[in-house]
């Protein structure tokens, strides 16, 4: 450094130094020390960076709701976005409570790990010890471990019946737990992570059976009057709670109320509320023994089950690697988000650093992990992304300021921008407000732009043929339902209104039609059954793949992340086993394809595969990817499957991505459908 040749080795000026030099030598440690930022300065540096990103979030609709960041124990930034109440314009604000849904786990689980360290509790005893009427078949091979992590093989959600839906106070926790106590297991528990909500029922009822006290009561004995929590507990429709906000979703456009639901007697599962500065107090008491000793906390924090979303499960507790901003680094993590009608929310710990991400929202669905990874990227000094621009906003805002005209040119001329993003359904959405508010003729402009913009898609053309209709255009209607009907060819809609101007659409000519929704910047290819890579699998029928750009480079976001579907002919639905099965078959067998002509003797696939719900399978697999890497590549994986009885047909969408469900590639994924009406096909 400059200033080390005015220095000796003890840091002494040498008496030979002129006063020039002196002076000069002043002026550089000035220097040096005006150009080095103090921790405030670095600490107002991120609140401006931390507020500049979640204010583009909520300008973009991505994010209604109150946020709180702390950073090695300290709070640096809390604040409310948007509207806690739109009817009345009231905004959200750092005390506003919102219900944090799943977020009630952890809460359930300290209070399970309170009654072990009192030893009311084992956790490796059957719990027909602590709840002796439950069905022995099942209740004698569960233990609390398995509640805990979900491992225990009980049904994820049981749907209650209409008589306890149309008088929810007086649900009973007993009542809902003995309506599916009785059922099959889905497997032996212990045997895989299965996320299970009613698993955790059951504990909120063993804790009021231990207890001999309402969980409610617990819960504020144990945990919320300690640590002074004021702002937090049960959510139930009829008491009047100071500061609620009120749950919305977003439709067409517009926010509207969500549907009315009271499942307090669910307590347990995802029905506290609460405020980010209510959180940040449980989240700093969880680094001390207030609520419970060390080895128990150490206990609950343990990684004791791989999860769905790429990481362990604990005790209440995700714990996982996260991206820190874009960078390729990751940090350990600890936390729960949650999702239900009208909220969803993420509370993030980083305890390396002591740093805590709250962000609680009251509308369905907003980019909290995205947030999360933007702002983790601000505390560390790695980069991070700005949400992207909905090019259909900006469109809207430019129509109504300037005029459709200079409107549809600002979306041509960004369609292409990497700083927006284009998409079908947003854009229709665009022309459908304008339809609805008589403007019929902009509203024509917006849909013929969905058709250029999307030409390979069905939706853009049904819609202009509709607006065509209403400004008595019927020869260029009728030529938009044909385009239509061509791209779905079980479009009722199309061939109804065909019908109603006068066109026979069974005389149509018939095209293949498509398996899967897309957004026209993916790439698609069609495969018929058997398989050439893969002619194990004894199927009829075909699968269409889908990609998005950049899916095999291993520098693009997309990397192998990408969907499937199978359309095939089976006489029943497929299992677990049989579906892991043919995913070895299948990465088999397309990677030996990829390598055939090297001679190369490759790792076999490794599938895990368990069944979520009624239809729908998640796991991991895997493989040697042979096309990028040339390593073992682990891929998360969902799978929903459609039986349809009448024709002995199977349709199977297969999502996929090395990257954990909680990521914004996975939002992109879950908006992956397949066409209406698929098992008429």
């Amino acid at each position: 450094m400059l200033i080390n040749k005015y220095m000796n080795k003890n840091n002494i000026v040498p008496r030979k130094i002129t006063l020039l030099g002196f002076f000069i030598f002043s002026i550089l440690i000035n220097v040096s020390c005006a150009q080095a930022p103090n921790k405030k300065e670095l600490d107002n540096d991120k609140v401006s960076k931390i507020d500049e990103l979640i204010s583009l979030y909520s300008d973009y609709d991505g994010f209604n709701g109150s946020v709180l960041v702390a950073h090695e124990g300290k709070i640096i930034y809390k604040k409310g976005f948007g509207l806690a109440n739109m009817e009345w314009g009231i905004p959200n604000q750092v005390d506003t409570k919102f219900r944090i849904a799943s977020v009630t786990k952890p809460f359930t689980a300290l209070l399970i790990m309170q009654l072990v360290a009192e030893k009311k509790l084992d956790l490796h005893e059957p719990i027909t010890t602590y709840l002796p009427e439950y069905p022995k078949e099942n209740g004698e091979q569960i233990t609390i471990h398995h509640l805990l992590t979900h491992s225990s093989g009980i049904i994820r959600d049981y749907k209650a019946d209409e008589k306890l839906n149309k008088y929810p106070d007086r649900q009973r926790p007993e009542e809902l737990v003995r309506a599916f106590s009785g059922l099959p297991l889905e497997f032996k528990p212990g045997k895989k992570f299965a996320y299970s909500n009613s698993g955790y029922m059951v504990l909120g009822y063993i804790i009021e059976t231990v207890t001999h006290k309402s969980y409610e009561t617990v819960l504020q004995e144990k945990i919320l009057s300690p640590l002074n929590m004021k702002n937090t507990g049960i959510d139930t429709h009829r008491p009047i709670i100071k500061n609620r906000s009120q749950g919305y979703f977003k439709g067409f456009g517009e926010y509207f109320n969500s549907d009315y639901i009271d499942r307090s007697a669910a307590f347990a599962v995802g029905y506290i509320y609460s405020t980010v500065e209510d959180l940040f107090l449980f989240d700093q008491a969880l680094y001390s023994e207030t609520l419970l000793p060390k080895e128990y906390m150490d206990l609950a924090l343990t990684e004791h089950f791989p999860a769905s979303f790429g990481g362990y499960y604990g005790y209440g507790w995700e714990l996982s690697k996260k991206p820190i901003g874009s960078s390729t680094n990751t940090i350990g993590t600890i936390g729960h988000s949650g999702a239900i009608s009208g909220y969803c929310s993420i509370f993030t710990r980083i305890p390396s650093s002591n740093s805590t991400i709250i962000l609680l929202n009251n509308t369905r669905r907003a980019f909290l992990n995205a947030i999360t990874t933007g702002v983790t990227g601000i505390l560390y000094d790695e980069s991070y992304n700005f949400p992207l621009k909905p090019l259909a906003q900006f469109m809207t805002e430019a129509i109504e300021k300037e005029g459709i005209e200079k409107g549809v040119l600002f979306y041509k001329n960004h369609k292409d921008d990497r700083n927006y993003y284009s998409s079908e359904k947003e854009l229709i959405v665009a022309g459908y407000k304008l339809l609805h508010a008589g403007k019929t003729k902009d509203a024509a402009a917006v849909f013929k732009l969905s058709t250029e913009v999307f030409p390979e898609r069905d939706n853009p053309y049904d819609s202009y043929a509709e607006a065509l209709m209403a400004l008595g255009k019927n020869d260029e209607a009728i030529k938009n339902y044909k385009k239509s009907l061509e791209l779905n060819p079980k479009n009722n809609n199309a061939k109804n209104m065909l019908k109603k101007l006068g066109v026979h659409a069974d005389h149509l000519e018939k095209v293949t039609f498509n398996l899967i929704e897309i957004d026209s910047t993916w790439g698609k290819e069609v495969f018929q059954f058997p398989l050439k890579f893969a002619k194990d699998i004894n199927f009829e029928g075909f699968e269409e793949a889908v990609f998005p750009k950049g899916w095999i480079n291993k520098e693009s976001p997309n990397f192998w992340s990408y969907a499937f579907a199978w359309n095939i002919n089976l006489t029943t639905e497929l299992t677990e086993d049989q579906l892991e099965n043919y995913l070895k078959k299948y990465y088999d067998g397309l990677i030996t394809d990829v390598n055939k002509d090297k001679g190369l003797v490759l790792p076999k696939t490794i599938a895990e595969i368990h069944k979520s719900n009624d239809s729908t399978f998640t796991g991991e697999v895997t493989i040697y990817d042979a096309f990028a890497t040339k390593e073992p590549l682990k891929l998360n994986i969902r799978v929903s499957q459609k039986y349809c009885k009448q024709k002995n047909k199977s349709i199977l969408l297969f999502k996929v991505s090395p990257k954990v469900f909680d990521t914004e590639m996975w939002q992109t994924l879950e908006e992956i459908s397949l066409f209406n009406n698929i098992c008429e096909k």
